[in-house]
């Protein structure tokens, strides 16, 4: 590769897609001496690219954290793929995180060549997101801080007000932050407790680094994930029920883990299932999806579900002019 130009590009797009090359090996890829590579790499450092050498028959060369940003070098599906990844980050729940995007989206435009920037703008052009507009949002130097702190293995202290309303002073050695949906949660020792807790991120008040350091520590038996969808399952709703679902074995092995939903019972063809929410809307609309395919036994329901069960039956009867849907009885 004879253009230095096009040689320091090749030279950056190899440096940062791997943590360290040898020198024999940069040379073979550009076709080029050792003693070019050299003079390459002397190139980027000018141009504030903080490329570390180490000599020696191990030594090489790695793109190292710099103190500055300096222009990142992507292919064209790496191009899209930021596209893509920006359009996703706009809808997360994390304060001013929208408008973060569109700049940054605004940016990426400008510096693109204009075959990449059609493909992005048929990106942008034709694909419309359905999102839910958040109840909360996390403000983005809450998280950062925080997954600094499971990096670095720091204590952190911060208000916490629980879901009655129970506010307290916490002080927490962070493993993990887990996202669920549009809510944020932190899974973390709780150093007053002795025992592992789960954090939801938007009931934190001001979390600040305690300065303290402390050694690893395994949580016992789950992922951070698994802990979390574990918590959320066990824990308390406003209402409950418990239904009996049955139907082919393949499809009720392949049926989704819904929000809140807990297995009591397993036999072939049958799921006894509690279900928990806050809302009945909710509970009777997520019992109405199961009559659609499965046989379906209600086991103790509240009576505002059955309500609202009774009547959506008896306006889809009147709609449709046939009988009410099968399978949906009281047990």
């Amino acid at each position: 590769m004879s253009d230095p130009t096009a040689r320091a590009l090749r030279l950056l797009s190899l440096l940062q897609t791997h943590r360290h090359w040898s020198g024999p090996d940069l040379a073979e890829r550009l076709g080029v001496s050792a003693r070019t590579v050299r003079r390459d790499v002397d190139r980027l450092r000018s141009l504030g690219y903080p490329v570390e050498a180490a000599p020696g028959l191990d030594g090489g060369y790695q793109l190292a954290a710099g103190a500055h940003l300096p222009p990142l070098v992507v292919d064209d599906d790496e191009a899209v793929a930021l596209a893509i990844g920006l359009r996703a980050a706009a809808g997360a729940s994390i304060e001013g995180i929208e408008d973060t995007t569109l700049r940054v989206m605004a940016k990426l435009e400008q510096i693109l060549p204009d075959h990449v920037r059609r493909r992005v703008d048929a990106l942008n052009s034709n694909i419309e997101s359905l999102r839910w507009t958040p109840t909360t949002v996390v403000p983005p130097s809450s998280l950062g801080l925080l997954a600094q702190a499971c990096r670095d293995r720091e204590e952190v202290r911060f208000g916490y007000t629980r879901r009655d309303g129970e506010a307290s002073a916490r002080l927490v050695q962070p493993l993990q932050l887990v996202s669920v949906g549009q809510r944020w949660y932190l899974v973390a020792w709780d150093v007053r407790r002795a025992d592992w807790r789960t954090f939801r991120i938007d009931r934190m008040e001001e979390p600040r680094l305690a300065g303290v350091r402390f050694p690893t520590r395994e949580l016992p038996g789950d992922t951070p994930a698994e802990f979390v969808a574990d918590g959320l399952r066990r824990a308390s709703a406003a209402h409950e029920a418990t239904v009996v679902l049955t139907g082919p074995e393949e499809r009720l092995g392949a049926m989704p883990h819904w929000y809140g939903a807990v297995v009591l019972e397993e036999v072939d063809g049958r799921r006894r299932l509690r279900l928990k929410s806050d809302s009945i809307d909710w509970l009777a609309a997520n019992i109405a999806i199961f009559s659609t395919s499965f046989d379906l036994q209600l086991v103790e329901v509240p009576p505002e579900v059955l309500t609202m069960l009774r009547t959506g039956a008896a306006r889809l009867d009147g709609a449709t002019g046939d009988a009410a849907p099968s399978g949906l009885s009281a047990g």
